[in-house]
């Protein structure tokens, strides 16, 4: 097996606040992935042209951009890099619009619903 080709970033990349890193670590906790992280990427879709898609993945792959913040890894492949460049992710738990949210300086449109954006 050969090693994985990744570059290690920083906050500057992405932030993880205290709600969502609490929140991750018990998702990787409960699956068994102690020392996973959380991938974000940016692709074609939702009411404003591009949305996040988040996993969680055993580790970075190729490319990759790896950010340790807050006691979990974020990975991010580098076109997804671009858009999401000082970003704040956090987690809510509200009934309504709970979920984790990432906070987007590059974000020039947003829907109503939160849920994409246009750069």
């Amino acid at each position: 097996m050969s090693a994985v080709n990744f570059k290690r970033g920083n906050e500057k990349l992405i932030k993880v606040l205290d709600g969502a890193s609490n929140h991750l670590c018990s998702l990787l906790e409960k699956q068994g992935r102690a020392d996973g992280a959380l991938r974000i990427a940016v692709v074609g879709g939702g009411c404003s042209g591009l949305q996040y898609k988040m996993d969680l993945v055993d580790g970075p792959r190729d490319r990759d951009i790896l950010v340790h913040s807050n006691l979990v890894n974020v990975v991010i492949d580098p076109k997804s890099a671009l858009f999401v460049a000082g970003s704040e992710l956090d987690f809510s738990d509200d009934l309504q619009q709970g979920g984790f949210k990432v906070t987007n300086p590059n974000a020039q449109v947003t829907c109503s619903c939160g849920e994409s954006f246009a750069a």
